[in-house]
């Protein structure tokens, strides 16, 4: 199968399991999806993608154990130690100096898997905040997309071998012993909240003082980490600040986030205190990389200071953009942005839209109205209304619309004309200033664009060699669990042995149990006493080949009936020679083992002194 065919079939079989139990699983990395799937394709035993695609469609169970696989819940209690140390020293300090004594706090932990790592968070505020406070004030909301693991979480039980992590202190203040296992303590546990949570596709939570993501951005693409990023940034508080794993740096999302600590992945939310900032990272439209984004805020910037009132409407005609002139001007507020505008007052008011808006749609091409007149209390001022496509690929993406206030202009346009010619040799002057500000700035991004290639180059690498540590960690705890099962049955079949090495003793005879080819099978400690030959000697060994004081190819006969379904019980007294050389009168009692079908498996064989 060449790799562009598979590439096709594998994006098949993730749409059919969006399309048929809800997950979706394209914005993870294909080199992650590629291995997990293939580990459940080999389980199945099967090669092709096509081919579990259709096992899938015959097996409902097997969608559980796919999504076990490929969501990695590779979690622990304080994994990272120092970064919790740090937490607790210096983020939680700060976080609740910052608050007055009886707000709210609340947390975040995305991609929580099992839990581990909530409950973790809960220790942590709890030992700088104290029991009472964290159970008045602190909510933790605990999310993963796999019902599995918030199962477990949601329990609160875990076994020995996973709170090996946990300091002795905080086991013995936070967790109640079971029989089998520690229990978070009920009382906190009420503090901690777990739902289910697609960080691609739901909403995120808001007005979060402190978000906790550890290494789980790493098994996203590039393009889902900036979105999920851009939601983790709206739901953040201002003040917040946001954890990460040890493989998550965001070098290319400084204009989301700062570092506080780099070291130990703690992070702080860049304030951006416009209205247009809010909207515009909700929606997605960051430029990635940090020449852009200076870029695109300096721009964002002049169109907001610009005298003119200017607005933006999308190809729907919503109301999307709007500088600092026309919200002042038209008494814009945060509830109007993403309305039509046929339902706000400026598409009639100074002058009606929709005509010249149908006739923008239909030609393409820019309209202005001129000298419209609009009483504003008690002064009259003239606008001059420019209405212009936005256009993409050849077609209209939105519109702008630039209210031009030349009231002063028109009476200012006679003197201004005496001064055109100077205008116009400053201007070369400064153009040309400008264009080679403009070529040593290209020459610096080029630079800068390169070291953000090898930045992103080496985190990518990173975050893959993360991926396959967790995911061998993963298959250790597997093993481990079945290496513990396996004690559990050796230990098990041994007490077995023992018991039945009991019963054969107590019996007080020497006994032998044959199978089916007169091989011994059992050779208990009296028939070693009686004809000195040891159980490891006996075993596994032909009767007629033991070399002992009774006669034994005087019982090839009844052995042969016996074990053909011949007679019930068999007793023969037999000369025999014991182990210390003195004659006795033997009494060997044969009895059938099993027997069924009309055969017998074996034949145990008894033997004692006649003599008594």
């Amino acid at each position: 199968m060449s790799d562009e065919r598979a590439d096709t079939t594998l994006e098949a079989l993730l749409d059919f399991v969006k399309e048929t139990r809800g997950f979706d699983f394209t914005g993870y990395k294909r080199t992650t999806i590629q291995r997990r799937v293939a580990k459940r394709m080999s389980t199945v035993a099967v090669e092709r993608y096509d081919d579990y695609l259709d096992y899938l469609e015959l097996h409902g169970e097997e969608f559980a154990e796919l999504f076990n696989t490929v969501l990695i819940n590779t979690t622990g209690f304080f994994r990272d130690p120092q970064a919790w140390e740090y937490m607790a020293t210096e983020v939680a300090p700060q976080l609740l100096a910052a608050r007055p004594d009886d707000a709210p706090i609340r947390v975040w932990c995305a991609g929580c898997a099992s839990g581990e790592e909530p409950y973790t968070v809960a220790m942590v505020l709890a030992r700088v905040m104290g029991d009472n406070a964290f159970r008045e004030r602190v909510k933790i909301y605990a999310t993963d997309v796999d019902e599995d693991a918030l199962d477990v979480a949601r329990h609160g039980a875990y076994l020995p071998r996973q709170i090996e992590d946990v300091p002795h202190e905080a086991l013995e203040r936070f967790f109640e012993r079971t029989d089998q296992r520690y229990v978070f303590r009920k009382d906190l546990r009420r503090s901690v909240i777990f739902g289910r949570n697609d960080l691609v596709q739901d909403a995120p939570i808001s007005r979060i003082d402190l978000l906790v993501c550890r290494n789980t951005l790493m098994y996203f693409t590039a393009e889902a980490q900036a979105h999920i990023l851009r939601r983790f940034h709206f739901g953040l508080d201002d003040d917040g600040y946001l954890l990460l794993g040890k493989s998550e740096m965001l070098i290319t999302h400084t204009d989301l986030f700062a570092p506080v600590e780099l070291k130990r992945r703690v992070f702080r939310k860049v304030i951006r205190p416009a209205m247009r900032d809010r909207v515009r990272v909700m929606a997605g439209n960051a430029i990635r990389g940090h020449a852009a984004v200076e870029t695109g805020d300096l721009r964002e910037a002049a169109f907001d200071i610009a005298g003119p009132a200017q607005l933006v409407l999308d190809h729907n005609r919503a109301l999307i953009m709007a500088n600092d002139a026309a919200r002042r001007l038209f008494g814009l507020s945060l509830n109007d942005f993403g309305r039509p505008v046929q339902d706000l007052e400026l598409s009639y008011r100074p002058v009606e839209l929709r005509s010249p808006l149908d006739a923008l749609d239909r030609d393409l091409r820019p309209a202005e109205i001129r000298m419209v007149q609009w009483h504003l209390g008690d002064t009259e001022r003239v606008f001059d209304v420019r209405l212009t496509p936005l256009l993409n690929n050849g077609g209209a993406m939105g519109t702008s619309i630039a209210y031009l206030d030349v009231t002063d202009a028109r009476r200012l346009q006679d003197q201004l004309t005496s001064s055109k010619v100077e205008l116009e040799q400053a201007y070369e002057e400064l153009q040309s200033t400008v264009e080679e500000l403009e070529t040593t700035n290209e020459e610096l991004q080029s630079t800068n664009e390169e070291l953000e290639t090898t930045n992103e180059e080496l985190q990518s690498t990173n975050e893959e060699l993360e991926t396959m540590n967790e995911e061998l960690q993963s298959s250790n705890e597997e093993l481990e669990t079945m290496n513990e099962e396996l004690r559990h049955r050796s230990q098990e079949l041994n007490d077995i042995n023992a018991f039945l090495e009991t019963i054969l003793s107590t019996i007080g005879m020497a006994v032998a149990v044959l199978d089916r080819n007169q091989r011994v099978q059992i050779w208990n400690g009296r028939a070693r006493d009686l004809w000195g030959v040891t159980a490891e000697e006996a075993e596994d060994e032909h009767l007629l080949g033991l070399d002992i004081g009774l006669p034994v190819e005087k019982l090839k006969q009844q052995l042969r009936e016996m074990l053909n379904g011949g007679s019930g019980r068999e007793e023969v007294v037999l000369d025999a020679t014991n182990r210390r050389g003195k004659a006795f009168q033997c009494r060997v009692t044969l009895l059938p083992l099993g027997a069924g079908d009309g055969q017998a498996s074996g034949v145990i064989m008894m033997m004692e002194d006649a003599d008594g």
